[in-house]
């Protein structure tokens, strides 16, 4: 069965439903996603939340993660987004706090213990950007999906810059908004005492630190998954693309050098010759 993208545009505000063939009225219950700049919706459909029980197989066949890892914080100032989303995230099997603006977002991280943070930029009073950048001070591990209604290559780019692990813009599929928490949550779902070794270099999962016999090194999680996917593929070179993939969960190149950027980074801690540049292809982690 087909499925429709209906975009309504009114006074600046953006009503965006997923109309799905199959269903009712078209209206599929969960697959619909909306943005709002400010001050609700512009949807002539009225919008009922389902019961757990009612959620689609797709979604209630999935694995739930209800380690210490899976619980999320959701920060969005827009009330019916925040409900959405969260009642989609509960009914995957993930425990879920919210946060209406960027100062209540910092308050509730600094307790820590979020497996992810799901952001949105556009908010009043302090800009999802600046939030971004404040979480990533205090907390340089903690993982971060940038969730908004900017779809312009140089914001998504500038975020990832920022040190957020994946960007989807509004309107989104439901289906692949799950599909990002699930990976960026199975990347980090190692046991706390789980080491990686490639010869001399050793990397601590739990701690995010790398030691080459030097002593422990701490990196930032962006760091630490470009590290770890070299050492799973010690002995061939990695192409730009295939990390852009893995760890900062693009599809394409937008043109930015944040891969460069990141490995230029783990040379200054860990020495220049750790990590070989093979032009034309990409980069590879040096023999030891």
């Amino acid at each position: 069965m087909g499925s429709l993208l209906v975009a309504r545009r009114c006074n600046g505000l953006h009503g965006v439903v997923m109309l799905d063939l199959g269903w009712p009225n078209g209206v599929h219950p969960l697959l619909s996603a909306y943005c709002a700049q400010s001050g609700g919706f512009d949807s002539h459909t009225p919008l009922t939340w389902p019961m757990r029980s009612e959620v689609p197989a797709m979604i209630k066949d999935q694995p739930a993660y209800r380690s210490a890892g899976s619980r999320i914080l959701l920060v969005d100032d827009e009330p019916r987004i925040r409900d959405f989303v969260s009642r989609a995230l509960f009914a995957a099997g993930y425990a879920i706090d919210s946060a209406g603006d960027g100062a209540e977002a910092l308050q509730q991280v600094a307790g820590g213990g979020y497996g992810l943070v799901i952001l949105d930029l556009i908010m009043p009073g302090m800009d999802g950007r600046v939030v971004l950048t404040e979480i990533l001070r205090r907390q340089p591990e903690q993982a971060i999906l940038v969730l908004s209604c900017l779809d312009d290559v140089a914001t998504k780019v500038a975020c990832l810059e920022l040190g957020a692990q994946d960007y989807l813009a509004k309107p989104f599929s439901l289906a692949e908004l799950l599909a990002r928490v699930r990976a960026r949550l199975r990347a980090d779902g190692h046991q706390p005492g789980e080491m990686i070794r490639a010869g001399e270099l050793v990397l601590d999962v739990g701690r995010l630190q790398a030691n080459i016999g030097t002593g422990p090194v701490p990196l930032t999680r962006l760091e630490f998954l470009l590290l770890r996917e070299l050492m799973e593929h010690q002995g061939r070179s990695v192409p730009k693309g295939e990390l852009l993939a893995s760890v900062w969960g693009l599809e394409f190149d937008p043109g930015s050098n944040v891969v460069d950027v990141c490995v230029r980074r783990l040379r200054s801690k860990l020495g220049f010759e750790l990590i070989k540049t093979v032009r034309g292809e990409g980069y590879q982690l040096a023999a030891s």
